[in-house]
């Protein structure tokens, strides 16, 4: 063995055998273990949350795989829907150019291209971090098969009832382009102006004087006195002296502003509520581009946060502004550029999702699926149980297009689950046109445990289905765990895992979040090159449980490289030692409780405390203490030589490529991979 331990110079070269001797696919009788990758999105490099759940997911697939068990991890790439075509775009605008600039099928072939190139790069830094993961059965949640599946369950899902094309009030990105789902908004704190206006029998306060074009009604709540003898009455709509009824109803807030609500059900999610419960007419004034239209002629066009402004200064020279006010509120924003979402009514199609949240719901409560954090548990069962219907329709090319088409003559749609039907289902007419939505790349991703399975032929669905644990970041339990059991037992009937083990985010060595806007970046493929993957793996899942967040520096990195040249020139000594001994039996029993102990830390997902405990007694122990016994002959070689092997098989899963190495090196029969998990 050399002085030190190169992992330059090994690291390539070991996965290269693991994967030609395909000791990553699923070998052994019994119960499989069944890890379906999260799979990460296709458009941007991997980042170091990215290190942290591949390390975690093979840790517990090379723990299995050694106790004997068919194990397969299944690999994968999301084509991210709005994340991808987000990204491109921004590519695009860096060269002067937009989405516009390009018609549907150029555009959906150009992202295409840029994805299959980052692919490339994504599946090449996944076997840098030494994940042992099936790549024969590598899939992509845009193959042919998945996408038939996607079709299949969509046309299920409307056959029996439970998909409606409505109009309702959406959250809509004008930036983006599309709406989104009510998961997909963030809240954010801020400072507005509160505007009262008069109009005229009434004071109302609004944040959005630009919006009173479509006002349709003022509501006051039946139980607020001072309204008593308002109700009935008609108000009158400043600027234009359109007048409007005045209504009540109990969803009116008597504690903001006046206690009377300009209704206005087009652009706000209360008013459009109020609004159908009162069969009021709905009245849109800014348009899927931010835009004012249907206003007075000089607003129109304005962007909306310009057409306050002006509204404002027009409300002020009319005298209509009684008192303005300074309110602290929550606005939503677009999860992805961060800009105000517009709230407006729109067609879209819609899952309705009560029938699928019982089943998921009793799936949690009677243990057929466990959470591993019981906290974790109770954000779901809160999620499931406040879920609204779900907004499954996209207005962008990139991502799966909707199989519905629309009769010209009957205005019916019909739903396939394969190629373009021949004529309407409704009147037989031929004349069809496709929508242009696509999926909620969460509709597609929510399949895809069955999917996987399923598209790699029946025998892997039936063996490996259920999967044994997912494990993606927390911050997407509502967007896609609960989902995938919601679609998992609507489909199948089954659970689609049976242990949630959702891992908490990176932080930096200050516990704060890593981003590029504030400089801490750490960039996992980096640090495998300057400390190898052995060094990050460890460090990602150092000094917390995998549901907390951890913090990680190039010194916890650092510091892990020194334990694998511990490791190694430990394994020197010992490779050469042949000192002469009578076994110790206290010694056997050293190692034999580590073995336990090491064992019942990875049944409970505690991967930080078996890596820590490895630590502390190879290092402390087995280095500080047995190998001095032996020195001064009180501990023979035998006993040092099974101590190490059976070190290197319990490193294993968080070292991989070192302890590979070393096994080599000392006569270690076949790969290490394949070797047993060591008997206590």
């Amino acid at each position: 063995m050399e002085p030190q331990y190169n992992h330059q110079k090994y690291e390539a070269h070991i996965y290269k055998k693991w994967e030609e001797s395909k000791a990553f696919e699923p070998r052994g009788k019994g119960k499989p273990f069944t890890i379906i990758m999260p799979p990460p999105n296709a458009n941007d490099p991997l980042h170091i949350g990215h290190a942290r759940e591949m390390a975690t997911q093979d840790i517990l697939i090379r723990y299995h795989r050694m106790k004997g068990q068919p194990t397969l991890w299944l690999p994968g790439a999301d084509h991210a829907g709005i994340e991808t075509q987000f990204v491109f775009e921004k590519k695009l605008a860096k060269e002067d150019k937009s989405r516009f600039d390009f018609d549907r099928a150029t555009l959906y072939q150009m992202i295409w291209d840029y994805v299959q190139g980052n692919t490339k790069v994504m599946k090449t830094q996944i076997r840098q971090l030494g994940a042992s993961c099936d790549w024969t059965r590598f899939t992509f949640t845009l193959d042919p098969k998945i996408i038939g599946i996607v079709y299949k369950t969509f046309k299920k899902l409307y056959d029996e009832g439970l998909i409606y094309r409505g109009e309702r009030i959406v959250n809509f990105c004008p930036r983006c382009g599309t709406a989104y789902s009510q998961l997909e908004v963030d809240s954010v704190e801020r400072d507005d102006n509160l505007y009262y206006l008069d109009y005229g029998t009434v004071t109302i306060a609004t944040t959005r004087p630009e919006t009173i074009f479509a006002d349709v009604a003022v509501a006051v709540n039946p139980k607020d006195a001072k309204y008593f003898k308002l109700a009935g009455k008609t108000a009158k709509i400043p600027l234009i002296n359109r007048e409007i009824p005045v209504i009540t109803d109990i969803l009116v807030d008597t504690t903001f502003g006046t206690g009377a609500l300009k209704i206005t059900p087009a652009h706000d999610a209360t008013d459009f509520e109020i609004g159908q419960s009162h069969k009021l007419p709905s009245i849109s004034v800014i348009d899927e581009k931010g835009r004012m239209t249907a206003t007075p002629e000089k607003y129109i066009g304005m962007k909306a946060e310009a057409a306050r402004a002006e509204v404002v200064k027009d409300l002020e020279s009319a005298g209509k502004i009684k008192k303005v006010e300074k309110i602290h509120h929550l606005v939503g924003i677009c999860y992805k550029d961060k800009g105000l979402i517009e709230p407006m009514v729109s067609k879209q199609w819609y899952i309705k999702v009560e029938p699928l949240v019982k089943p998921a719901l009793e799936a949690i409560l009677q243990r057929e699926i466990k959470f591993s954090a019981k906290k974790f548990e109770k954000i779901a069962i809160h999620w499931l149980r406040n879920l609204k219907d779900w907004n499954i329709s996209r207005q962008i090319v990139w991502g799966i297009r909707i199989p519905a088409w629309r009769c010209e003559k009957c205005l019916e749609w019909t739903v396939t689950e394969e190629s373009e039907p021949e004529n309407c289902a409704s009147c037989g007419n031929a004349t069809l046109t496709q929508d242009s939505d696509t999926f909620d790349t969460w509709f597609s991703s929510s399949q895809w445990p069955f999917a996987t399975l399923q598209s790699a032929g029946g025998a892997d669905f039936q063996k490996f289905y259920p999967t044994s644990v997912m494990d993606p970041a927390y911050d997407i339990l509502p967007f896609w765990v609960i989902r995938m059991m919601m679609l998992g037992l609507y489909v199948t009937k089954n659970v689609p895992f049976e242990t949630v083990l959702l891992h908490g985010l990176v932080r930096d060595k200050h516990g704060v979040k890593i981003s590029k806007s504030k400089g801490n970046v750490i960039d996992p493929i980096e640090m495998v090159n300057k400390y190898g993957s052995d060094s990050l793996r460890i460090a990602s899942i150092w000094g917390s449980l995998v549901e907390n967040d951890s913090s990680l520096s190039e010194e916890n990195i650092n510091a892990q490289r020194k334990f694998c040249n511990k490791v190694w020139n430990a394994a020197r000594f010992v490779s050469e030692f042949n000192g002469e001994a009578a076994k110790n039996e206290e010694f056997g029993l050293r190692v034999k409780k580590i073995i336990n102990e090491t064992a019942k830390h990875l049944n409970k997902y505690k991967l930080n405390q078996a890596a820590e405990l490895l630590y502390s007694e190879f290092w402390h122990w087995y280095c500080d203490v047995a190998i001095e016994q032996a020195k001064k002959g009180e501990l023979g070689s035998k006993d040092l030589k099974w101590g190490l092997e059976t070190f290197l098989k319990l490193l294993h899963p968080f070292m991989p490529f070192l302890t590979e190495q070393i096994w080599s090196e000392t006569g270690g029969k076949g790969l290490l991979i394949n070797s047993d998990w060591p008997k206590a």
